[in-house]
């Protein structure tokens, strides 16, 4: 059941992205619902899939690395799917729902091991950090997005290209408030989860390097962003740059990270 179910929302995943790129195959718009309704069945089968984990370990699926992923995937295809019913668009969905689908395979090849589960105040303590840090990354990962979301229209009004992508894409201003929204929104959420972490961590003598690393690397990223946008005054071009390209370096650094740590289960993503 726990294996149907991700299969099945990761076929909804990539089913969305694909049909949200119709307008590069056919001069028509991509249809809302259908993506939403695809992506939501997505979620959906998601969300029974890791049901179906607590109701077989007995515990959140916050620590192990298959459980993880999968989180991580579904927060993340969640949020997407909530910015795209408020705004009214669907052409996140091309780059975020595979973000989403990825995690997901991972998590599916894997395996759906359960980790060490913490009892008491110190298992609420850790999930809530965990939690707050999955909210947070999904939030930059749709900054992301539509950040390079962004670039790739805005290159082609300049280069005066009225193709396909300008028929897809929402206004600039629409995408440059996505990613402005979606930046302070990752801020908070890391800021508390990294919060949460430091105290734990004091609290309970248990430090982990790797974690360290990634989570401040994330952090340092996001902040950037949000710094930039409130105190900085960044115009939209240079905040949808920097916030793909520093997203995309938060993902290469959780790669590296993966590759040379090893016995870090249930402790790093």
């Amino acid at each position: 059941m726990i294996a149907l179910a991700h299969l099945i929302a990761l076929a909804f995943y990539v089913g969305a992205a694909l049909l949200a790129a119709t307008p590069f195959v056919r001069p028509i718009g991509a249809p809302f619902r259908g993506v939403v309704g695809m992506l939501g069945a997505g979620v959906a089968a998601h969300l029974a899939g890791l049901l179906a984990f607590v109701a077989a370990a007995g515990q959140l699926p916050l620590t192990g690395l298959g459980p993880s992923l999968s989180s991580a995937g579904f927060v993340l295809a969640a949020t997407l799917l909530v910015v795209e019913l408020l705004a009214r668009d669907v052409s996140l969905s091309l780059l975020a729902a595979p973000l989403a689908a990825l995690p997901t395979l991972f998590a599916t090849v894997l395996g759906m091991t359960p980790g060490a589960d913490q009892p008491g105040l110190r298992g609420f303590w850790l999930g809530s950090h965990i939690a707050l840090s999955f909210v947070g990354i999904a939030a930059f990962g749709t900054a992301g997005a539509a950040g390079a979301l962004y670039l790739i229209e805005r290159r082609q009004l300049r280069s005066r290209r009225f193709g396909a992508i300008l028929r897809f894409f929402p206004p600039l201003a629409t995408l440059d408030r996505v990613n402005h929204v979606s930046a302070l929104a990752g801020w908070v959420s890391l800021t508390l989860g990294i919060v949460l972490a430091i105290a734990y961590s004091l609290a309970y003598r248990e430090t982990n390097l790797a974690q360290i690393l990634w989570g401040t690397g994330a952090w340092i990223g996001v902040s950037g962003i949000a710094l930039g946008r409130v105190v900085g005054g960044w115009q939209a071009r240079r905040a949808a740059l920097y916030s793909s390209m520093t997203f995309a370096g938060v993902l290469v650094l959780y790669v590296a990270l993966r590759v040379v740590v090893t016995g870090q289960h249930g402790k790093f993503l």
